[in-house]
């Protein structure tokens, strides 16, 4: 049964600013921090966000292509990968609360997904 996305967000999009505005509209958020997995590389991240049914919200969109492109070639599976350009955090804030609002952690399953889609 789909539910809504919860999100991990890697230590690029750690953002005080960020983790405040998302868990006060109800997001379910972890960090990179919270985890303890500052420094780990980004494979590793996104096998620990699978691991945890997240999807990953990042701003390293080119190893995170790569990394969404080795999973289906390997057909192995991602619970998500959200990339964005790096922007003010009331922007990234309304895109990522309209992405939420219109898609499911089912959705999300080995998805790459552009935040600059939803403006």
């Amino acid at each position: 049964m789909a539910g809504p996305i919860r999100l991990y967000l890697d230590e690029d999009t750690i953002s005080r600013a960020l983790i405040r505005a998302l868990r006060a509209r109800g997001v379910d958020i972890l960090t990179a921090q919270e985890a303890e997995l500052i420094g780990v590389p980004d494979g590793e991240q996104l096998a620990y966000a699978t691991a945890e049914r997240r999807t990953i919200f990042t701003f390293n969109t080119r190893d995170f292509a790569v990394l969404h492109t080795e999973y289906l070639s390997q057909q192995r599976e991602h619970a998500g990968i959200i990339v964005s350009d790096q922007l003010q955090v009331g922007l990234i804030v309304r895109r990522l609360l309209k992405l939420l609002d219109a898609k499911s952690d089912e959705d999300m399953q080995n998805w790459l997904e552009f935040l600059s889609n939803w403006r």
